[in-house]
């Protein structure tokens, strides 16, 4: 198969990730989780302990300069863990204040600028499956699969809240629920490049869908496409 990338969009909790990590191996592609750039982000300033909202662009720069993000493949886990300016935050960033922080700070232009610069360097090479939600609108208009994931609201609730129940994180399906809603508006009514499906993307409802039953249609979709 010739090299390409695969971009797939998507709201919170809908399962780009898992699609993204399966179809990166069985591909042999390297993986970027954008979500995780902008938790990483919105980590950092969150432990500044600052007031994010009134700084300057310029001052966002400044802070941005500061910040390196990576992604080391761990061997035992089977999936790459996100690395702040070499610190293994990947447990961290997914935690109740960084998850509602990041909502509102991954809507900053300056934020976004900077990640989407970053992004659109990995993926210089090709061989690159890439999740989030502007990837098949901003940060590879022409990749060559494009790919929208959706889910029922309450399917996408029981999952996050089973995830974050396995980590030992105390959370009600109420409050993640409304996690879930306000990361939704934010992210369709943001200025900035806001969540929309891109009109040669193919929607993929997985609400009842195992992983290996997603996995291997989006490997027919990929075939279908190129051939």
């Amino acid at each position: 198969m010739q090299p390409i990338i695969i971009a797939i969009d998507g709201f919170s909790s809908c399962g780009k990730s898992t699609i993204a990590k399966a179809l990166a191996k069985r591909l042999n592609y390297a993986y970027v989780d954008t979500g995780a750039m902008y938790r990483a982000v919105s980590l950092y300033i969150l432990r500044l302990g600052i007031d994010w909202k009134a700084l300057s662009e310029d001052q966002l720069e400044e802070v941005l300069d500061k910040i390196h993000i990576s992604f080391e493949f761990n061997a035992v886990l089977g999936f790459s863990e996100t690395y702040l300016n070499g610190e293994n935050i990947e447990e961290e960033i997914r935690g109740k204040e960084v998850s509602t922080a990041v909502s509102e700070i991954s809507q900053i232009k300056a934020i976004r600028k900077r990640m989407i610069q970053l992004q659109q360097k990995a993926g210089r090479s090709k061989k690159l499956v890439m999740d989030g939600r502007d990837i098949g609108t901003v940060v590879f208009p022409k990749a060559e699969v494009k790919l929208f994931m959706t889910a029922e609201p309450e399917i996408r609730a029981q999952r996050r809240f089973d995830e974050l129940k396995a980590k030992g994180k105390e959370l009600s399906i109420e409050e993640v629920m409304e996690n879930l809603r306000l990361r939704d508006y934010n992210d369709t009514s943001r200025k900035e490049n806001p969540l929309i499906q891109a009109a040669d993307a193919i929607e993929i409802d997985n609400s009842y869908l195992s992983e290996q039953e997603q996995l291997d249609l989006v490997i027919k979709i990929i075939d279908e496409k190129l051939s």
